[in-house]
């Protein structure tokens, strides 16, 4: 029984990576594809290897995921269960939002699933982990991406503003595929370590990994594989809303966004540990580049949505975690 509920909790976690992969498919190609730098299919293809090759790159942001609650005290089922209703929580904020064509963070799903799971069972949530790696970074995060992507395009339209604006656009035109893959493949080392996490943690509670271990081989590969499986498969409904709803991108700005994106992303694994949401720093970037314009060249009343689902995710996808333990606790033994 005990090996069944653990292959379902690493079948449901992949099922997660998944859902991530076209949830979150957009952020790395939205821009590139309204520019028509690249053609959909080409973008997808671009994303999907780059999601693979960034989920292989570290491992320092999945341990802090692992690190988010803790189950000991409870039976090994119990604890799987918890494991579980996080992660289902996750999967029905991530669906929900999709299907509404709002990009919000998969990775605040996940840590809200998980800490709605706990809260429900009594078991420990580590808030101090929560506030440090996942709360400030929260917050931190798109801020960062709104301004240095200000400071980015205003320093390309100054330094650029006697050349041929024809010309400037081309050559931003070619480099877009280059900063599309390095969102993607900062994507790829943000997000597939989430589920490694989760995978991870599953494993500590059946004492088949320790706190500390490095991750097992075959665990980073699946995480990997589902992920870019997801990417590829598209997130069309989202793609939309950031290629065309918050504003109207030209080559440079769509540079410029995917630059600082993914320049972000890399900071905050490589030197922070933290998980931070690709949406939340690629959509705020979008908005900075859009604000060198002029302040109205952004369309706030979508921005406002956008920052709706991001207040929200945290506390519907714990809420949903929670009713799902409350469903699976009627079958516990």
């Amino acid at each position: 029984m005990e090996l069944a509920i653990l292959i379902a909790v690493i079948v449901v976690a992949l099922a997660f990576d998944y859902t991530n992969g076209f949830h979150d498919a957009a952020n790395a190609i939205a821009t590139s594809v309204s520019t028509r730098a690249l053609t959909p299919r080409v973008a997808l293809v671009l994303a999907a290897v780059m999601n693979f090759v960034g989920a292989l790159l570290g491992q320092k942001v999945a341990h802090t995921v692992s690190d988010t609650i803790d189950v000991d005290g409870f039976s090994v089922n119990h604890g799987l269960t918890i494991v579980m209703c996080g992660l289902l929580g996750a999967i029905i904020w991530n669906l929900t939002t999709w299907w509404f064509g709002l990009p919000s963070s998969s990775s605040h799903a996940l840590i809200g699933g998980l800490g709605g799971a706990a809260l429900a069972s009594g078991a420990t949530v580590h808030w101090q982990t929560i506030i440090d790696k996942v709360l400030l970074p929260m917050v931190l995060s798109p801020v960062a991406g709104f301004c240095l992507a200000f400071l980015v395009m205003l320093t390309f339209m100054w330094v650029l503003r006697r050349s041929n604006p024809k010309k400037v656009s081309r050559t931003f035109r070619m480099l877009q595929p280059i900063s599309a893959a390095a969102l993607a493949l900062g994507h790829g080392l943000q997000d597939a370590q989430k589920t490694m996490g989760v995978i991870f943690l599953a494993l500590i509670t059946t004492g088949h990994a320790s706190e500390g271990d490095r991750l097992p081989l075959w665990v980073v590969l699946l995480a990997a594989g589902a992920i870019s499986a997801g990417t590829y498969s598209g997130g069309w409904r989202i793609m939309r809303t950031m290629g065309r709803k918050i504003i109207d991108l030209d080559p440079a700005r769509g540079f410029a966004a995917e630059s600082v994106g993914a320049s972000v992303l890399y900071t905050t694994a490589y030197i922070f540990e933290a998980p931070i949401s690709t949406t939340h720093t690629i959509t705020s970037a979008i908005m900075g580049v859009g604000a060198t314009r002029r302040l109205s060249g952004v369309r706030w009343g979508m921005a406002r949505s956008i920052v709706t689902a991001w207040v929200l995710t945290f506390p519907m996808a714990a809420a949903a975690s929670a009713l799902c333990y409350g469903v699976a606790h009627f079958f516990l033994p």
